[in-house]
């Protein structure tokens, strides 16, 4: 592939059917996209599925990580990429916050910021995410999302602890788009 290409970030989440191996499935398949490197896939963690009201600890648990690629794709050609993937893989898209079997968000693309209503970069909502900012953090330790600030700081300032070990109770998969 070209040297330049742009650095971007994907976040994994599924609580339905066999999560570990949909999320891997999912990988392998974006790695395989034309124009697209995985660079790095972080170890995934489990953390409690999250709806507007709070943590639902009656709903499967979901099962999240994180990507780094490089692409030569646009934002909008790998956003319409991610979308496939997830309704490849069964995604029903009848519920915001609802329970699914893969959810792809685009975190980062390069340094772009935009807010437009197909896609808002970096993903709004990524600085608030534990479970988007620990997996991260595990592949790659200087992570920052562009307008926000580095990536370990916006954890400290959740309050949850940077390890990848267990159950995160500061946020949970389950708010796509």
């Amino acid at each position: 592939m070209s040297s330049d290409l742009t650095p971007a970030v994907v976040a994994f989440g599924a609580n339905l059917g066999d999560r570990a191996a949909t999320i891997q499935a999912a990988a392998d398949k974006l790695a395989a996209t034309e124009g697209v490197e995985l660079v790095k896939l972080a170890p995934p963690i489990e953390t409690p599925a999250l709806r507007p009201s709070g943590v639902d600890r009656e709903a499967p648990a979901y099962l999240n990580t994180v990507a780094l690629i490089r692409t030569s794709l646009g934002p909008s050609e790998l956003h319409a990429v991610l979308r496939a993937l997830e309704d490849a893989h069964g995604r029903v898209r009848t519920r915001r916050w609802g329970d699914r079997t893969l959810d792809l968000d685009l975190i980062v693309y390069g340094d772009l910021v935009q807010d437009d209503p197909e896609l808002t970069l970096p993903h709004p909502r990524a600085h608030e995410r534990a479970f988007v900012l620990r997996p991260w953090l595990t592949a790659d330790p200087h992570a920052e999302i562009p307008g926000r600030g580095r990536a370990d700081a916006l954890l400290a300032e959740l309050g949850t602890p940077s390890s990848v070990a267990g159950s995160d109770e500061g946020g949970a998969g389950g708010d796509a788009t």
